[in-house]
């Protein structure tokens, strides 16, 4: 991750199943705006693609959401268009921007990047990142870090009640 500091205190959940986990995700959704980055951090099995799916339905996705690690990206219509790549197939940034997986048609929508850690030192300091702990059939930690003030809407909704 980024050296730079957050712009405020993360904020840490817990969320004791999938359901909790793509609820927290919709809630995310709801203040998504043109343009924004998210960063999903996690080891394999962690949740990043349960979340997807609670983020895509809260834009109002009504596809069917899967990991597009042998596409590396999917691209869904919904209250914004939403971009969703996995990275784990590649070595590095090259790969990335190489393959075109980033472009200006993405300012029009979100885009929710899975294994961010890809893009070493390309990775853009305005995002927001989110961390999940944990696997299997056990509580995930979910941590959200907002790198930039315009992102903090974020952290409101993250905290907010379902």
């Amino acid at each position: 991750m980024s050296s730079a500091t957050p712009t405020s205190r993360p904020v840490v959940l817990t969320a004791p199943s999938a359901d909790a986990t793509q609820s927290l995700a919709r809630r995310l959704a709801s203040v998504a705006r043109p343009g924004d980055l998210i960063c999903l951090w996690g080891e394999l099995g962690a949740g990043k693609t349960v979340f997807a799916k609670g983020f895509g339905a809260g834009l109002g996705v009504t596809a069917t959401i899967n990991s597009p690690t042998f596409v590396l990206m999917a691209e869904y219509e919904g209250r914004l268009p939403f971009f969703h790549l996995d990275l784990y197939r590649l070595v590095d940034a090259a790969d990335a921007l190489a393959g075109g997986l980033f472009d200006n048609r993405q300012e029009a929508g979100v885009t929710l990047v899975e294994w961010p850690d890809r893009l070493g030192a390309a990775l853009p300091a305005d995002r927001l990142d989110v961390r999940l702990d944990g696997s299997a059939d056990e509580p995930r930690r979910i941590t959200v870090v907002a790198w930039t003030p315009d992102l903090e809407r974020y952290l409101a909704a993250a905290g907010a009640t379902a």
